[in-house]
């Protein structure tokens, strides 16, 4: 049975309305890594939806963070708002409400391709709600006890100055301590760093619960049954530990369900977190993978597992996964040991699985093609030399359209250098041919003009042809991609030249052939 149908099972035992929690903060850049958290709250949610239960994900923009300092990418004058909560902090591009819609916004836009159903809630929207204002009440009637359970949970030494609640100081806008022998609902008292001595509300937006006690308290105001959440949280004595006990002896509610996920890490690059920069962001994967391809990769492991993220060739080889993946599925023709990739590949729907297989056209022939055309219209006209699009559905030219987005976006990117390449309108500058080269294109010629235009038929032409010219089959190939794009190697031929016109093929190895290069 599929993780996911194992935790959907055991949620959907516990609750009729279950509701699953996940968020960010959106501080900074966000990376691949973070995918992983909303496509795994996703994919238990429909797990459990399709058990017939009304289920809910939220996912909660950590919005009320403190900026803790000027990142690399932030102009110098970002200096001045360190300590700021960054909803309260200018939008670094001017085109957004603030710090926080600047950095998550298009994220949460290209979010919806993945076909996520989640509600999107603001942390400092519920503070000026007044939703924390009963936990943040408990933490200072129980600070005692709290400083003891840190210390207990985590083992480090207890502080007796800890602070459970930080007030923004209503004239410098940064966060301060409270003075806690001031406090009396639903007022305390600060004296803040810059000398201005003011009093906060904690019904309203004056001041933050701190991350370990802010995130059972958001347990408790949604009654969260499923979480999942970064490793680092799940560490002995993290915030998870701490959070269940607090949960339990401050605000008297039950934990939700764990689902500690491993990071992502970019193959040759290392160990991502969500709060460090990263070469490869969130939008960029959803950008250059199909959005069923990405929610793929991360459903087909266990969260336990790390994922490695290659945003070279292995961008291709995930979409070739994928793709073998849903013949099985429609074949019912898999092994045991696949079956768990093939339960992922359908989980990756979110429970809109197509009725038949849909027209398969693998992105590693769709490289190919938008090099060869530039406008949609254009790329389904070499597409339709190699793929019969008779019967193709809307459906399927609107995924077809998407890998060709995704595609061109990773050539323009990520791809390495040795897949890119241009057909030249005429026979590139500096080609230099022998007589041998040229009695083996008039030869090739011969053959082509009368032949059927397909791949396996070009091929075994060129082979054939190649093996018997004294060039050899190796030097045969090198003449054809220099006289079509310029360079040694190239994509396979016989796929290659079956997208391309015929007669453009053929008079441009003609042209060769009769030249005085």
């Amino acid at each position: 049975m599929h993780w996911a149908d194992v935790i959907a099972k055991d949620l959907a035992e516990r609750s009729d309305h279950p509701l699953i929690a996940t968020g960010i903060s959106p501080t900074g850049i966000i990376h691949v890594g973070s995918l992983r958290e909303a496509i795994t709250g996703e994919s238990i949610r429909s797990a459990v939806e399709g058990l017939g239960k009304d289920v809910r994900l939220i996912y909660l923009i950590d919005s009320f963070d403190p900026l803790r300092k000027r990142y690399d990418f932030l102009p110098e004058e970002y200096e001045k708002y360190v300590g700021m909560p960054i909803c309260r902090i200018p939008c670094p591009c001017g085109k957004h409400e603030n710090y926080a819609h600047h950095f998550v916004q298009p994220f949460l836009d290209a979010v919806d391709s993945l076909g996520v159903h989640c509600e999107i809630i603001w942390t400092h929207e519920l503070y000026e709600q007044g939703k924390f204002a009963e936990c943040i009440d408990q933490t200072f009637q129980k600070r005692q006890e709290i400083i003891e359970i840190l210390h207990r949970i985590s083992g480090k030494p207890a502080d007796p100055n800890y602070a459970p609640y930080d007030p923004v100081c209503a004239k410098c806008g940064r966060y301060t301590k409270p003075l806690f022998d001031t406090y009396k609902f639903p007022y305390v008292e600060y004296q803040c760093s810059c000398g201005y001595h003011g009093k906060a509300d904690v019904r309203k937006a004056d001041g933050k619960l701190t991350w370990r006690l802010e995130w059972p308290a958001k347990w408790k105001i949604f009654g969260t049954a499923a979480e999942p959440f970064g490793k680092d949280h799940a560490a002995a004595g993290g915030s998870y530990d701490t959070g269940k006990v607090i949960a339990k002896e401050i605000y008297g509610i039950e934990p939700p369900f764990p689902i500690p996920y491993e990071f992502v890490q970019l193959k040759g690059v290392g160990q991502m977190h969500k709060s460090l920069g990263c070469s490869v962001t969130g939008l960029d994967a959803i950008r250059m993978t199909p959005p069923e391809v990405l929610n793929y990769l991360f459903l087909r492991v266990l969260p336990s597992r790390a994922i490695d993220y290659d945003s070279g060739l292995g961008i291709l080889d995930m979409a070739d996964e994928y793709d073998r993946m849903e013949r099985a599925y429609f074949s019912h023709e898999y092994t045991d040991a696949e079956a768990n990739s093939v339960r992922a590949y359908e989980i990756a729907q979110h429970n809109h699985v197509p009725k038949e297989l849909p027209l398969q056209v693998s992105c590693r022939h769709l490289c190919n093609v938008v090099q060869m055309a530039d406008t949609f219209d254009e790329q389904m006209k070499v597409l339709g030399r190699t793929v019969d699009l008779t019967d193709a559905t809307d459906r399927d030219f609107k995924r077809i359209k998407r890998r060709c987005d995704c595609v061109t976006y990773w050539l323009k990117a990520f791809a390495p250098d040795k897949i890119k390449f241009s057909v030249s309108p005429t026979i590139p500058g500096g080609t230099k041919l022998m007589m041998n080269d040229k009695g083996f294109l008039q030869s090739l010629v011969s053959r082509m003009n009368d032949c059927v235009w397909e791949p396996e038929v070009i091929s075994g032409i060129i082979a054939e042809t190649g093996k018997i010219s004294p060039i050899g089959l190796k030097n045969a190939y090198k003449v054809i991609y220099q006289l079509l794009i310029g360079k040694t190697a190239g994509p396979r031929l016989g796929t290659f030249l079956a997208s391309m016109d015929k007669q453009f093929v053929i008079n441009r190895f003609n042209q060769a052939a009769h030249s005085d290069m």
